[in-house]
């Protein structure tokens, strides 16, 4: 399938430039950056207007406010832990997230979990255009064609050009959202009443667990890519550094805006994104809600360029397993432009309904993903402990094969386990009638998948594979394991 490229001893330029590479591997001799940047690129990257509305859903569903952030608090120190420990494949492999997947599913049975991925893409750029629209119509009235496509325009200008200039978009905007977001917290916490809006607030499992499984699946969302912007780092990056910085950022922002979303939902009678922030920083300064606003939109483009090219990675990689493409500049082009065209489509013509269902997704998000990140963390740090022959990840006759029955059985197996765990608006499982809507899904995917991915591979041959991973270093650095 996608050919690999052969070691050179020419040394990447610092200056920046349009990344040419895809889904294809990065040579040590290409690497670089510096490991503490994975910590604002991670921390912007949840700095979103949509991590917030995350943090609405205790309050939503009659919890007290110390409870929400305490549900918010373990949901997020969990679902960050999947990711962070995902930012080591990086480093290690030199591969984008997704296609990494190929060694536990196979070269063509990974379009599984590809498929999900694809759907959390496109779902989750479709959210965040539709917010950064409300935020410029709050002073730009008018119609939402032209804004969604110049925000999306945006967005794919940053994809294109790759993964320099999103890191330093990501990092820049750190130190901006930090600053106007200070102010808004300090002003939400004077103006406003803990609870106020919440009739009979009390604490109960059921909504303890769905503001809990809430916030660890919007975290795990991101385990989906957090090795797409962590392969370029230098092979011989600490795991350690790799994995703290990555933890650092992306839990320091989610535990931020979900618990301030928390505190906001629990004092005003019809919380939302927009409205919300607008009326508690103009509290404090007249028109300074309003200017708050207006800065969440560039971090919302630049979480949309993140996704649009993450979405170009799977998509490209779902391809390449049927038919072979050329990792280059053009196909990365074709890929982001087509990515683009389908949120701008999807964005003209979703209902309004889409907005309120934003914790069915990523419930549904959260259930596809968890049989996933337990079969691709146990495989990497249980089974073959970080060791692949990444050149086999690539060839169809390879040692990992089309269709690889051990990483599917223990995905489905996963997955059908959650079942009858599930707490969805149009479906609810006997276990979780039985625990009053209390919703432990993601728990059960999480051990089920991993357990059974475990024991399907006990008796898989590491000493052939050893034999592969030298020959793979020898192809692709010209040097032995």
């Amino acid at each position: 399938m996608t050919s690999l490229p052969a070691a050179t001893e020419k040394a990447p330029s610092p200056s920046l430039k349009i990344e040419t590479r895809s889904i294809d591997y990065v040579p040590r001799h290409e690497r670089h950056g510096k490991v503490w940047h994975q910590g604002p690129f991670w921390f912007t990257g949840n700095f979103v207007l949509t991590t917030m509305v995350t943090g609405f859903t205790g309050a939503a569903l009659g919890l007290s406010l110390h409870y929400s952030i305490l549900a918010i608090v373990l949901g997020v120190c969990l679902g960050t832990f999947c990711m962070a420990f995902h930012a080591n494949q990086g480093p290690r492999m030199g591969l984008p997230q997704m296609i990494q997947s190929r060694a536990q599913f196979g070269l063509r049975g990974a379009i599984v979990p590809f498929t999900a991925v694809v759907f959390v893409y496109i779902g989750f750029n479709v959210f965040n255009v539709i917010l950064a629209t409300d935020a410029i119509n709050t002073v730009v009235p008018g119609a939402r064609a032209p804004w969604y496509s110049l925000m999306i325009i945006l967005a794919v200008i940053i994809a294109v050009v790759g993964h320099d200039l999103l890191h330093a978009v990501q990092r820049w905007l750190t130190y901006i959202m930090i600053s106007v977001f200070s102010v808004l917290t300090v002003s939400a916490l004077m103006t406003l009443q803990a609870d106020a809006a919440v009739a009979d607030a009390h604490f109960s499992w059921s909504a303890f667990l769905i503001q809990l499984s809430a916030a660890a699946g919007y975290q795990i969302s991101y385990s989906v890519y957090v090795s797409d912007y962590s392969r370029y780092l230098p092979h011989k990056t600490s795991s350690r550094q790799v994995i703290f910085w990555t933890y650092l950022g992306a839990a320091g922002s989610a535990l931020w805006l979900m618990s301030l979303g928390a505190f906001l939902a629990s004092a005003l009678p019809s919380p939302d994104a927009i409205g919300s922030v607008r009326e508690v920083g103009n509290q404090m300064i007249p028109g300074f809600g309003t200017f708050t606003v207006l800065i969440a939109v560039p971090a919302l483009v630049g979480i949309m360029a993140v996704n649009c090219y993450g979405a170009m990675l799977t998509g490209i990689s779902a391809i390449d397993g049927f038919l072979q493409i050329q990792p280059n500049l053009k196909s990365r082009v074709v890929g982001i432009a087509l990515v683009a065209v389908v949120i701008f489509l999807i964005a003209m013509n979703i209902p309004d309904s889409y907005l309120a269902s934003f914790n069915t997704f990523v419930l549904l998000m959260l259930y596809f993903l968890m049989p996933w990140t337990a079969v691709n963390l146990a495989d990497f740090y249980v089974v073959r402990k970080g060791h692949y022959a990444i050149s086999d990840i690539f060839n169809p006759a390879g040692i990992y094969g089309r269709w690889a029955m051990p990483g599917l059985v223990a995905y489905f197996l996963g997955l059908i386990a959650m079942i009858p765990f599930m707490s969805l608006s149009f479906y609810q499982g006997p276990v979780s009638r039985a625990l009053e809507g209390a919703d432990i899904a993601f728990v059960i995917g999480l051990a089920v998948a991993g357990v059974a991915y475990w024991a399907l591979t006990r008796g898989l041959d590491l000493d052939a594979e050893r034999l592969a991973i030298q020959a793979s270093e020898r192809q692709l650095e010209g040097v032995g394991q």
